[in-house]
């Protein structure tokens, strides 16, 4: 291909612009289709921006700096940008003009400070963008110093909401900025953060107007209110089963992992759902962390604000590792995190791949998940109660008054033995659940209220509480072998008869300490400080299997 003589000139006329000092006012290079034409113009101007990126659920600040110079039109952008990251720059030049602003025809470079850590999301797009329009003199470079940017542009250059906001928002005030700039449907969301200024725009004209004019921010919209479970699943609904709505009551009131054992049609799934409505509400600082997964796994609501119930998540059994314990190239939260100071309930447990309930064994220890990749390892939060839901074999019928079981024992063996011993052991109670006669059924009275039931639960909570103020647990099922020593002494009957226990039943030093620590829950139901035979006794038979 040859290079006229015209365009060799401007070749060089750029070269000799790259090394010129950047007090003098270099030319500027304008490219048509036929010629490159040579001007004069002001000072080479680079933009520095503040924006944020989520790593599991803590929010990583970045700087997004844009340098724009005298050159052939290029659109440049550094910094371990993923895919969607890349893709911005046809949205941003989109955007701007689609937004009745100039886009400048000169070489820009974007670069997305830290360089080691990669950048991933759409959340990018907005602090490019206004990088851009700042280096040219669109935006006051000046009020963008102090204020955090986030936002994904459309191609018109409205501005869609985008996941993680409420940890950046955190981020943000914690790095010292005095506000966040970011879409308005994630303006609730944000305002939970208390002392750092909302600025919600809905497009990229009304950032730019925002940020050279702060007094015309308009204030972001009131919260909703919270949404109640009032009349909605209440254990009233549930008929006789009076040993499955004990252990319910003693699983919510220790925290306390739990297995139900019984039949198609006997209520397992419908009492296992009415569990979270007797926990104990959240507090304030549980439901940050609640509202923070939710915000990071992108399932927050528009407009959503703190969310205030107890998560309570149901997978299906095709499930994968990942989806539930979380993980990909970019860690997201799986339905361990998203059960999180809730419930995960496993219906049809058995019927889940056996390396799959596998990968429980962590965060049903610890509390959380480590999601490790090479270039970087995030923890999820994972405190959540285990609730499991099987049937005693294949048809489902062993055991059944009304119906006749068709399993051999070696089939009924094979079946049981989808669920591993380790796991069964970490279970704290398990329970059967009997087929309820047709008589039962048709009664007209129900069960006990969930309302009744939820203050018995509070008060067991409220004495752990007092008992744990000086350790980092809240509840029975966190004691550690230390701490259940310290806070699970039983009296000399009581003691016999878990000595006696142990060896007929096998029990493992695991087993052991679950025993004793559903023993203080139930301790703590009778309002009593002391763990007595009779309570050893009732969480004895929660463990028989």
């Amino acid at each position: 291909m040859k290079i006229s003589a015209a365009v060799r000139s401007a070749m060089k006329a750029e070269t000799a612009i790259s090394r010129h000092s950047f007090g003098a006012k270099p030319l500027k290079i304008l490219m048509n289709r036929r010629c490159i034409a040579v001007c004069t113009s002001g000072n080479i101007v680079l933009a520095c921006l503040r924006t944020a990126a989520v790593f599991g659920v803590d929010a990583c600040p970045v700087h997004v700096e844009v340098d724009v110079s005298y050159g052939f039109p290029n659109f440049v952008m550094v910094g371990l940008p993923d895919a969607s990251v890349r893709e911005s720059r046809d949205r941003v030049r989109s955007a701007i003009r689609n937004s009745g602003f100039e886009f400048p025809p000169h070489r820009i470079t974007v670069n997305l400070a830290p360089a080691g850590v990669r950048k991933a999301g759409a959340s990018f797009d907005l602090p490019i963008a206004l990088g851009i329009l700042a280096a040219s003199g669109v935006v006051e470079r000046r009020h963008i110093a102090d204020v955090v940017l986030l936002g994904e542009l459309s191609l018109d250059g409205s501005i869609h909401p985008v996941r993680g906001t409420l940890p950046i928002a955190a981020g943000a005030r914690r790095d010292g900025a005095c506000g966040i700039l970011l879409p308005a449907a994630n303006a609730c969301e944000a305002a939970i953060v208390s002392g750092l200024d909302v600025l919600p725009v809905s497009s990229l004209a009304d950032a730019v107007r925002v940020l050279n004019d702060p007094s015309t921010v308009q204030a972001p919209p009131a919260p909703p209110p919270p949404i109640r479970r009032t009349g909605a699943l209440d254990l009233a609904d549930v008929r006789g089963q009076l040993l499955a709505r004990r252990a319910l009551e003693i699983a919510a009131a220790g925290g306390h992992n739990l297995l139900l054992v019984g039949p198609p049609g006997s209520g397992k799934t419908m009492m296992a759902r009415r569990l979270a409505a007797i926990l104990p509400p959240l507090t304030f600082d549980d439901a940050l962390e609640v509202t923070a997964v939710h915000s990071v796994a992108g399932l927050l609501p528009a407009g959503a604000g703190l969310l205030v119930d107890r998560p309570f998540r149901a997978p299906h059994h095709t499930i994968s590792n990942a989806a539930l314990a979380g993980g990909g190239s970019q860690p997201r939260p799986g339905e361990v995190s998203l059960a999180h100071h809730g419930v995960l309930f496993l219906d049809e447990m058995l019927e889940f791949g056996r390396h799959v309930l596998e990968v429980l064994r962590q965060p049903l220890e610890e509390g959380c998940v480590v999601v490790a990749r090479a270039a970087r390892t995030v923890v999820f939060p994972a405190r959540f109660m285990l609730v499991g839901a099987m049937n005693p074999c294949p048809c489902g019928f062993a055991g059944d008054p009304m119906r006749a079981c068709r399993c051999t024992p070696p089939q009924v063996e094979r079946y049981r033995s989808r669920l591993s011993g380790p796991m069964r052991d970490r279970l704290d109670l398990t329970v059967e659940v009997p087929a309820l006669p047709p008589d039962a059924l048709a009664g007209h009275g129900g069960g006990e209220p969930s309302a009744s039931v939820g203050l018995r639960v509070v008060a067991a909570r409220a004495r752990q509480q007092d008992r744990y103020a000086g350790d980092s647990i809240r509840t029975n099922s966190e004691l550690t072998p230390r701490l259940t020593a310290t806070h699970c002494a039983i009296d000399a009957a009581g003691m016999r008869l878990l000595d006696t226990a142990i060896r007929r039943m096998a029990l493992s030093a695991r087993g052991f300490d679950r025993v004793r620590k559903v023993a203080r829950t139930i301790a703590d139901l009778a309002a009593d400080d002391r763990i007595r035979a009779e309570h050893v006794a009732e969480a004895l038979q929660f463990r028989v299997q």
